[in-house]
């Protein structure tokens, strides 16, 4: 069975059932979709997937001069821009970088010898990388990478629990609001620690905390002095023999 597209021309067959794929971050799609609004941000930011992967440098960056003769994705923007895929280009990596989900460089990359720019998906690893490379040079101190900061709620659960549904996101926005961070990380990790993987679970922690405070928070005191009181109280002092 074939379908039609709007146009009356031949619409998509299908993807068969085996083939290359492009690796895309699960956070892109709980985190960054979500928060898009302009198309040729999101055009972008997705292509940009594909294309880091298609060069073997590393790195996986790319210039913009790659960017703006790839056919494909110069179409993709003239469709949501009414043309202007050169602006729309502009416009989608400016909004991505500025969201984070794609670090900017010069290099002197372009036809012309002059310096071009350079982007690449904004990892700790290709964070590090752009900035030791000899042919790049930074235009403005990158911003942090992921994963040098503490890991947010919904990195936390992703790493640890599973994948982020809807509703599961809007609940993960809820406690990253109303508890703070070092609760958040605990509280997972208590539930990882007992093996209890789920966000009901962590949740259930959390509010225990805001009645009871929090567990994890050590005692100041000698543990040896504190087991050995805890003793005596709980009566628990073995009976001395007495040697015939």
């Amino acid at each position: 069975m074939t379908g039609q597209a709007a146009d009356g021309s031949a619409g998509f067959s299908g993807f068969p059932d085996s083939g290359l794929a492009t690796a895309v971050p699960n956070l892109f799609f709980s985190r960054v979709m979500p928060e898009i609004s302009d198309p040729a941000e999101l055009v972008v930011s997705a292509y940009f997937f594909f294309a880091a992967q298609l060069h073997k440098r590393r790195p996986h960056y790319v210039s913009r001069e790659e960017l703006a003769a790839d056919r494909a994705l110069v179409r993709a923007l003239a469709n949501v821009s009414g043309g202007s895929d050169h602006e729309a280009l502009s416009r989608g990596l400016d909004l991505a970088v500025k969201r984070g989900t794609l670090i900017r460089a010069l290099s002197g990359e372009t036809s012309d010898g002059s310096a071009g720019e350079v982007y690449a998906v904004n990892t700790p690893s290709n964070y590090r990388a752009l900035e030791t490379l000899s042919e790049v040079r930074l235009q403005e101190p990158l911003p942090p990478a992921p994963g040098e900061s503490a890991p947010d709620i919904f990195t936390l659960y992703e790493e640890n629990i599973g994948s982020i549904t809807p509703l599961i996101a809007d609940e993960l926005k809820d406690a990253e609001e109303r508890y703070p961070a070092e609760w958040l990380r605990e509280a997972v990790r208590e539930a990882v620690e007992l093996n209890k993987r789920s966000w009901r679970y962590v949740a259930s922690i959390l509010r225990r905390w805001e009645t009871e405070g929090p567990s994890y928070e050590k005692s100041e005191r000698d543990p040896q002095i504190e087991w050995l009181e805890r003793r005596f109280r709980e009566g628990k002092r073995r009976p001395s023999r007495s040697r015939s």
